[in-house]
């Protein structure tokens, strides 16, 4: 990946940067993880219903149009994702770790009840960025370790391996990313350090991970 192409991708995640800054001062203390987990249990049988829905549908099409959808993994097969509630579940075998992952605006009411996405990614960049509170949904980010792997299964059935290749812990509004990256990239967003107390602080903490086959 070219210098450039990060310098470009900085400025086209101004607005991802400044999205993430203004969640700082809702971001923590406010989200009980007792009401995170809750939360989480009604979103699990959403997505499990809309991943049924999804496959009795296409179960249904002609066999011509089945033939024709974009390979289960690739970026085209995850635009048709819903707009809005849960899109996916995001899951580190290692650390026994599974999330179900909310489309639309990263609101203080969306944060509370699942990470959110940032920035789906697609053909054109194919990078998807999520966040969420350090404190619930991602406080394993906080034991993740460079090659673990993390899985993204949509509603649509699709499935998106990664496998973390590094980390950073910076300021909110220095966070970018690549325009051209070498491969489809996932990157895990949330405020550091973890068990602090301070509301609205500037520092975020990162988990970067590449696709692999």
């Amino acid at each position: 990946m070219s210098a450039t192409g990060w310098q470009r991708g900085a400025i086209a995640a101004a607005s991802l940067a400044l999205c993430l800054g203004g969640l700082a001062s809702v971001t923590q203390g406010v989200a009980v993880p007792v009401r995170a987990r809750l939360a989480q249990d009604g979103l699990e049988h959403e997505f499990a219903r809309r991943l049924e829905n999804h496959r009795v549908t296409l179960a249904a099409e002609p066999r011509g149009r089945r033939l024709a959808r974009p390979a289960s993994g690739s970026a085209a097969a995850t635009l048709a994702l819903p707009s809005s509630g849960p899109i996916a579940r995001i899951t580190v075998a290692r650390l026994g770790v599974a999330e179900i992952v909310l489309a639309g605006a990263a609101t203080h009411e969306q944060l509370a009840r699942g990470p959110a996405v940032i920035k789906q990614g697609d053909a054109a960049n194919p990078v998807t960025v999520l966040a969420a509170h350090r404190d619930t949904h991602f406080l394993f980010v906080r034991d993740l370790r460079e090659g673990d792997e993390i899985t993204l299964q949509y509603v649509t059935g699709s499935k998106e391996r990664y496998r973390v290749v590094r980390f950073e812990t910076l300021r909110w509004d220095t966070f970018f990313y690549p325009l051209d990256p070498a491969r489809p990239l996932l990157a895990l967003a949330t405020c550091y350090p973890f068990g602090g107390t301070e509301y609205g602080g500037p520092w975020r903490r990162v988990a970067w991970a590449e696709r692999v086959a």
